[in-house]
């Protein structure tokens, strides 16, 4: 059985100091002992929702990971002290999980993404790792699901024999639809991604990894996506930022 991570309080939110192949483990561990969990991809922008909406920081500290998808959360469980740490960002956690399933055998699931990116995902990702088994996908309408249209969706899933459901559907609403299923999904493991649909698709361009590492993805994905992203950034950032700096000085904790 793999080590738990430790966790670090960032505003509330408690992100695991962990590495991406730790990550790769230990939901490895979760499908070979058929343990029900779902994993939440974290940044700034999950972080700085969780602590507007107490029921979203309840399901983050409920997740069986919650990983730090961004180069601040990394550099924040360094200064606590957690030295072996790594950014384990979606699009990579993905990529990590369909190499390594191509030996293991796993089966995939993709849920969300705008009309037919499922269906090209599942078309590129396995041109990428011959042997890769894709269970199904689905694209859900931009409204809610009636009651009927969910319980289809959930013996569809079910009945695929998926062991990884991919959610993408972006925060907050993928980490509330995987809490909302978890033990509704026969699935072990729910992994919400966020953009890794588009960006693995090329439907949108990832930054360049230089900008990653230095945490200047959000001004790339800015520069791209200025409409979708300019209130997310332009408001989450600098309020981080000033938060971040009263729990350091001790002043609060979330």
């Amino acid at each position: 059985m793999p080590a738990i991570p430790p966790r670090v309080n960032i505003l509330g939110v408690e992100v695991c100091a962990i590495t991406l192949q730790e990550a790769v483990e230990i939901i490895d561990f979760w499908i070979a002992s058929h343990e029900l969990h779902y994993v939440c991809v974290t940044g700034v922008h999950g972080i700085m929702e969780s602590r507007r909406d107490p029921e979203l920081r309840r399901i983050h500290n409920a997740a069986g990971l919650v990983t730090p998808d961004g180069m601040p959360l990394v550099w924040l469980c360094r200064w606590q002290g957690y030295k072996n740490i790594s950014r384990v960002y979606g699009p990579d956690l993905m990529l990590a999980l369909c190499k390594f399933s191509q030996k293991a055998g796993y089966r995939h699931f993709f849920y969300g993404g705008k009309p037919g990116v499922a269906q090209e995902l599942t078309q590129t990702l396995t041109q990428r790792f011959p042997g890769m088994q894709i269970a199904g996908n689905y694209c859900p309408p931009f409204r809610p699901l009636t009651a009927e249209e969910d319980a289809a969706i959930i013996s569809q899933i079910n009945a695929s024999g998926a062991d990884i459901v991919w959610i993408g559907l972006s925060t907050p609403k993928q980490e509330r639809w995987m809490a909302e299923h978890l033990g509704k999904i026969e699935a072990p493991v729910m992994i919400g991604v966020g953009a890794a649909f588009d960006f693995h698709t090329g439907r949108v361009p990832q930054a360049p990894r230089w900008m990653q590492k230095i945490a200047l993805e959000w001004l790339f994905r800015l520069i791209v996506e200025p409409k979708r992203l300019g209130k997310r950034y332009l408001k989450n950032n600098p309020e981080f930022l000033v938060l971040i700096i009263l729990q350091l000085l001790g002043i609060r904790q979330k």
